[in-house]
């Protein structure tokens, strides 16, 4: 008779370590990998949640918990609560996070917030009081990150690395298109600016002029524009040598700008052109015409 086949262990991640080293910044990372997040439970319920998260998390597969001297008597708490977890139903990974003193002091000053040991003593006692009290669970760590010299960029990179594509699961980029007219101001947060101003403008041919970019007479008359084709296929090319080499700096968002006059005509029709091209090669990419109805293209 076959025995029932065992059920896959759940992957639970600790995060804990010095405040200000940057939890929130790692949370959001594997919030952003697909995890169940919970940060900063009271030690009861973190208990509760650790040593039965998938009746807690509605079955999900993937968890991550972010517990530090935020809950009271988490210091002398903590190594038993990790101890004590079934790994036979768990596959447990605890992360510590710290920094030096000079980092978390510059950090606690920019951010003006008080230490969770609160304010009487001077931060740098603080600190140190903190690394005493959590020195157990760093030697419990199965991963412990310095933080001090990184940008919340290069924490992101390394918890993908890590973390996500050791799990085949990583984020898609989501890339966008925008057509636009600079005659109503340069979008915000772009991150490629393209100016298309130098193509014929249909605005000039009355039969075109109260015409949209994404109908067939306007595309019709700028396929027929000389170089037209050659500017999407040298925009397609560049796109599709640069978009893997965003992806592999971990971006959840690309934007592309493309821009006219006033943002109907040559802009709009670009757009479009550019964004079937990338489909075509495997991307996934949304387009949007913020002025469409605004005036000349």
């Amino acid at each position: 008779m076959n025995e029932p086949a065992r059920a896959a262990r759940v992957r639970l991640v600790l995060v804990t370590g010095l405040s200000g080293s940057g939890k929130s910044t790692v949370a959001n990372c594997f919030e952003d990998l697909g995890y169940y997040v919970a940060d900063n439970l009271p030690l009861p319920l973190l208990e509760a949640f650790l040593l039965d998260p998938v009746a807690l998390t509605g079955g999900r597969d993937r968890i991550a918990v972010v517990a530090d001297l935020r809950a009271e008597t988490f210091a002398e708490q903590g190594p038993r609560l990790w101890r004590s977890l079934d790994r036979g139903r768990i596959a447990p990974t605890l992360v510590f996070l710290e920094s030096s003193d000079e980092a978390l002091v510059r950090r606690f000053s920019e951010t003006r917030r008080p230490h969770p040991l609160g304010s009487d003593l001077p931060i740098e006692d603080a600190i140190r009081r903190e690394r005493r009290l959590l020195a157990d669970l760093r030697g419990a760590a199965d991963v412990v990150l310095d933080t001090s010299d990184w940008s919340a960029h290069e924490m992101r990179s390394l918890v993908y690395q890590r973390f996500g594509r050791d799990s085949g699961h990583v984020p898609e980029m989501a890339v966008s298109l925008l057509s636009f007219g600079f005659k109503h101001g340069a979008p915000n947060g772009a991150d490629l600016v393209f100016d298309v101003r130098f193509l014929p403008n249909p605005h000039y041919v009355p039969s075109l002029r109260e015409r949209a970019g994404s109908e067939a007479p306007v595309k019709e008359f700028l396929e027929a524009q000389p170089g037209y084709a050659e500017l999407v296929e040298r925009l397609a090319a560049l796109m599709l040598f640069l978009l893997p080499r965003y992806r592999q700096e971990n971006r959840s968002y690309l934007t592309v700008a493309i821009g006219c006059t006033g943002g109907r005509h040559r802009s709009v029709a670009v757009a479009e052109r550019l964004a079937a091209a990338l489909a075509d090669a495997g991307w996934k990419v949304d387009v949007r015409h913020r002025d469409l109805d605004g005036g000349a293209a």
